[in-house]
């Protein structure tokens, strides 16, 4: 009988693209490891595609508005979302690992069919608010940029979309190429306005390390930033993209796996970070700093434009188009995942697409404010959020699910306390929301 081949992990990683790597018979796949920066290069990727639901056009609007109205008092909730976010899509990566299934699919394995269809519904309600946010961002991008009417600039984003999932069809890496190239850009108009801004570094550091609200609406704002940084469609996506992406043979392998895709969580959580730190950065620095209480995205443009200049603006216009495009994407792959998981059925994803079009363009024709139907996407995504976390946990928390890779008792005693922090924190904004 032949010997067990070795083969590179770009090789293995190949292997479940579809990419098949042929072997003689009895021959099979053993883990070999490359030297250097090569040995993480193949894992990178799954967490800039879920980063990319951390920074969608529901933080500019979240962000801008907490900056101008509080200056960088709230800068510390987008820290510790952020750090909340490197926890969440760690879990949900090694749920994918450990188990070769994603969340949804394990939820409907493991739950009553009632459960599962209950969580299928909340779950596409997310979707809907998720994908109100990134289509009306790209649309507004591109109005603000060409000056082209919102209805027109709806549908060249909507053409834009459909272009993105073109080239997911032609495979996974090439998707994940596009997106990272697009989180870059995103990077770059921000540092731009940032080094324009000049933000004032005391303050900075205070709104960083020193916790605290100025009033009932500064919570309730808090929620809404909450809601737009930690988000439920990337916990379940996340799972979904290591499920079987590069499969280890042992439960050594797999924890090597997980080593690897960890480091990728903490690089693309570092880039969504700064992103939605330096929006809110650079909205104190200019708009509170000048009295200007800044809730629409549009008026956030143009007085960029007067007190900064034209190019600064045009980096937030490009920021904002490039936001709403490749979020996009990722929130129609989180809905077709989310069906296939929960209830075992599938569309054809451009009618998915077609379908999630519906709504924004609706808000659109009708004349609503798109800065106020992106805030309150985000609030709406909040109310999500423990019904993909409390499941993550309960099941990376299983020994006989996870085998290895099960959650140390402090990982899963601060998980338990982030969930406990963000249910209350809904429950708070309802109670505000209807009887404040």
């Amino acid at each position: 009988m032949a010997q067990p081949k070795k083969v590179s992990l770009e090789k293995l990683f190949k292997t479940t693209q579809r990419k098949q790597v042929k072997f003689m018979p009895g021959e099979q796949a053993v883990w070999k490891e490359a030297k250097g920066i090569k040995q993480i290069l193949p894992f990178l990727g799954p967490a800039f595609i879920a980063a990319v639901a951390y920074i969608d056009p529901g933080n500019y609007a979240t962000n801008i508005t907490a900056g101008s109205s509080y200056g960088y008092t709230l800068l510390w909730v987008i820290a510790a979302s952020n750090l909340m976010a490197v926890l969440i899509q760690a879990l949900s990566a090694k749920l994918g690992i450990a188990t070769g299934k994603n969340l949804p699919e394990l939820c409907r394995e493991r739950f009553s069919k009632k459960t599962s269809v209950f969580l299928w519904i909340q779950a596409e309600i997310v979707i809907m608010a998720t994908d109100l946010a990134e289509f009306i961002g790209a649309a507004l991008g591109l109005y603000l940029l060409l000056g082209i009417p919102l209805i027109g600039s709806a549908l060249i984003a909507a053409a834009g979309s459909f272009a993105i999932l073109e080239i997911q069809r032609r495979g996974m890496r090439s998707l994940e190429f596009l997106i990272t190239a697009m989180i870059l850009v995103v990077v770059v108009a921000f540092g731009i306005q940032v080094f324009d801004a000049k933000p004032d570094g005391h303050s900075v550091l205070a709104g960083l390390f020193t916790p605290k609200f100025e009033g009932v609406n500064s919570v309730l704002l808090s929620a809404g930033m909450l809601g737009a940084t930690v988000m439920p469609h990337a916990i379940y996506l996340h799972s979904a993209l290591t499920q079987r992406r590069i499969q280890g043979t042992n439960d050594e392998e797999r924890k090597r796996i997980f080593h690897f895709e960890l480091a990728d969580v903490i690089i693309a959580m570092i880039f969504a970070g700064a992103i939605n730190a330096s929006m809110l950065i650079v909205s104190a620095a200019i708009f509170n700093k000048n009295g200007l209480n800044i809730e629409d995205l549009d008026v956030a443009y143009h007085q960029f434009g007067h007190i900064l200049g034209p190019f600064t603006a045009v980096c937030f216009g490009v920021g904002l188009l490039f936001a709403g495009l490749s979020s996009s994407s990722v929130g129609t792959m989180s809905g077709d995942i989310i069906m296939q998981g929960f209830i075992k059925r599938r569309i054809p994803i451009y009618l998915r697409r077609f379908i999630t079009m519906i709504p924004p363009l609706a808000i659109i024709i009708v004349g609503v404010n798109p800065s106020k139907a992106l805030v309150i996407s985000q609030v709406v995504l909040s109310f999500g959020i423990a019904f993909a976390l409390v499941p993550l946990i309960m099941f990376t928390s299983s020994k006989k699910i996870m085998g290895s890779l099960v959650n140390h008792r402090v990982t899963t005693l601060v998980s338990w306390v982030i969930a406990v922090l963000i249910v209350g924190l809904n429950l708070f904004l309802l109670y505000e929301t209807f009887f404040g």
